[in-house]
Parts: C-alpha cells; sequence; structure tokens
C-alpha cells in the first residue's frame, strides 16, 4: 500500500517551536508504532508521514557528533548578529539556517519505504540534485560527505544542501537545510558542518540572481514526492 503523506507548510517559524513540533510528530508516530505490535495483525493501522518544509529566523545548530568550538562566535557575538543556538539530538556537526532558506522535515515511517537509512539519505540528494538541474545547476554527491555539492572533488567544491537526521524505530525526524537566497555571510560564524576548506554557496550565488523561494519549493516538494513514490495527501 502507498505511504499516506501530508505536508505542512510552517512558514518562517522560531526554530525551538518548530523542534517541539517535530518532537511530538515523532513521537505520535514512534508511540503508536509500539501500541501496534500489541495488536493482532490485520488490526494494524498506519500514521500518515509528515514532510513540513519551512524557515527559520538566524539560528546555529550543533548536531550530537559535533564540536562546540565550531560555532565562532560567544554569547555576546550572537546578541550582535541577532542569531541563537541550540545543541540539538540529530547527527552531523553545526550549520546555519535563516531566511531564505528552505529547511525540510520529514517526519517519516521508513518501515513503510525502506528500512535503509542510507538510501533515504541518497533519495533527499537526488530530490536536491534534480531540483538544481531544472535551473541549469550541476548538483552532485560528493564521497565521503552528506548533502549536495557543486564541483566535488575540486578545489572550488561548495556545499548548497547539508543534511542531518535523527532516526529511530525506523522514524526520521530533521532533514536538510536547502540554500536557496540565504545571507551567506552568516555561515562566516561557524565551520560548516565542521568542514574548514569548503565553502557554501546559494542558488542566488550560483544564478546570478534570486530565485522565487515558492517556486523551488514546490519544485522540490514534487521531486521528493516522485523520488520516494508516493502523492501527497489531499
Amino acid at each position: 500500500m502507498e505511504p499516506v503523506v501530508n505536508f505542512s507548510n510552517w512558514g518562517e517559524i522560531d526554530y525551538q517551536q518548530a523542534w517541539d513540533k517535530q518532537e511530538a510528530l515523532f513521537k505520535g508516530m514512534v508511540d503508536h508504532k509500539f501500541a501496534q505490535r500489541e495488536l493482532a495483525t490485520e488490526q494494524h493501522t498506519l500514521l500518515a508521514n509528515t514532510l513540513v518544509f519551512c524557515q527559520h529566523p538566524h539560528v546555529y545548530t550543533l548536531g550530537k557528533s559535533g564540536k562546540k568550538e565550531n560555532l565562532l562566535l560567544d554569547e555576546e557575538g550572537l546578541k550582535r548578529v541577532n542569531a541563537t543556538y541550540y545543541p540539538i539530538n540529530r547527527g552531523g556537526d553545526i550549520t546555519y539556517h535563516g531566511p531564505g532558506q528552505l529547511v525540510g522535515y520529514p517526519i517519516f515511517d521508513l518501515e513503510q519505504f525502506f528500512t535503509d537509512i542510507h538510501k533515504y539519505l541518497r533519495y533527499l540528494e537526488e530530490a536536491i540534485i534534480i531540483t538544481l538541474a531544472e535551473y541549469g545547476i550541476k548538483g552532485d554527491r560528493y564521497e565521503g560527505y552528506t548533502g549536495v555539492w557543486i564541483d566535488p572533488d575540486k578545489p572550488t567544491a561548495r556545499k548548497i544542501c547539508a543534511m542531518g537526521v535523527r532516526c529511530s524505530r525506523w522514524v526520521t525526524m530533521h532533514g536538510f537545510a536547502f540554500n536557496i537566497h540565504p545571507d551567506l555571510g552568516y555561515f562566516k560564524n561557524i565551520i560548516p558542518c565542521g568542514i574548514d576548506d569548503k565553502d557554501v554557496t546559494s542558488m542566488e550565488r550560483e544564478l546570478g540572481f534570486k530565485p522565487n523561494f515558492e517556486e523551488v519549493s514546490a519544485k522540490l516538494k514534487a521531486n521528493i514526492a516522485r523520488q520516494f513514490g508516493f502523492a501527497f495527501n489531499a
């Protein structure tokens, strides 16, 4: 049976508020799966998956495997640039979120798709790569790194989409941060993803003009659905 996926656009939302809403969706799905194990097979029901799109005010987040020293600002520095900071429960190191960056949070039960977290990440990357190609930008993977890159394996290698996920009982949360037209100057305050010898870019920088945020979002939403093989719940 094809998975049911709801779509939610939270607009620009405070990071803590979005994290709390994510956690509620995530916990609801995990708890439901536990409850289903007590039932006879014919009584099992599946909860709908959720794909969230949003933007955040300026914020830096540090994953479980990250190092605090990759944030190059102290508390006063954060206030000066009007940014907040959160250590969080996803994988990966430090990254930045801000206006003009499309943040995607898939809360998916991978048992409804496939039980392979690496395949899940590759599918998200592929959806980004296909979306970039629609604008004439050649996105690619960089061996040894997650996310989507431009000119991997070259001195000009630069990341356009970062990824970091949490997965428990095959339910995912957190996701990707796709640079459409954010203020890239904010990345100078961190060592992005703990990588100190690579640049960060955006669609705006690659194209030489600011693409329409809503148009790019709509294309990516459709490409994620095609990549995972579902239609959004009406």
